[in-house]
């Protein structure tokens, strides 16, 4: 009997290995949410993980997760918490308002105040991260550790937000524990409990550092299919 193209073996692979890395941190396992990154992914892939229980997602976009979650099963649809990990434009801030439960990229003042518009607007709040560019990289999104205290501070008083933890994603040519350590000074500083950090390739260096949500894709679905050509 063939095996099935999609399973969720994946899942329960990298769920045992969180429990491994929490108890060898001395952590609860409890304390470390896995965001399974369903971006790219399809659905065929998301139901077997959806059955085994998982309930945290992340998406890249917006108009992307839209199109995958909508419609689903009320069910489904209601036990779900869905997470923005994907850099926001501003004039997707409404939508993204509206759909998910946590954005994790509010990275520039602009957008800190169109969240905050919309907050208002909408009278609801998604739970927020600040991402911090921990590598200071050109082409990636974030506030630089520098400006990060600063940014803080304005998401509290002048935009009336809460940011409730910080994300980093850390440059892919260097160790990460240097970089989820200086992640988790700049929160405790800044009284931020929450720690969204490590990847497929390093989660467990971040659970080791401190994570209390870890953003794992590839080690549960697989590698992402290429585009065609």
């Amino acid at each position: 009997m063939a095996e099935p193209l999609y399973s969720a073996a994946g899942y329960h692979d990298v769920v045992a290995r969180i429990g491994r890395a929490a108890q060898a941190a001395g952590r609860d396992p409890r304390d470390v949410t896995l965001v399974a990154v369903s971006k790219t992914q399809p659905w065929e892939a998301i139901q077997p993980v959806l059955d085994a229980g998982q309930t945290v997602f992340g998406e890249n976009r917006v108009q992307e997760a839209y199109q995958r979650w909508e419609g689903k099963a009320p069910q489904v649809v209601g036990a779900l918490t869905l997470h923005l990990i994907g850099p926001l434009q501003t004039n997707k801030a409404k939508e993204a308002v509206a759909f998910f439960d946590v954005i994790e990229t509010l990275d520039r003042e602009k957008l800190a105040r169109v969240l905050a518009e919309e907050m208002q607007k909408q009278g609801r709040r998604p739970r927020l991260y600040v991402q911090v560019n921990t590598g200071e990289e050109p082409q990636k999104a974030g506030v630089t550790p520098p400006e990060a205290d600063a940014f803080i501070a304005a998401c509290r008083g002048t935009y009336g937000l809460d940011p409730e933890g910080l994300m980093c994603i850390p440059p892919v040519d260097e160790p990460a524990g240097p970089h989820f350590a200086l992640l988790k000074a700049i929160a405790q500083r800044n009284g931020l409990a929450k720690l969204s950090m490590g990847m497929s390739d390093d989660f467990e260096t971040a659970i080791r550092f401190g994570a209390t949500s870890v953003r794992v894709g590839s080690a549960i679905f697989g590698a992402r299919p290429k585009p065609a050509a």
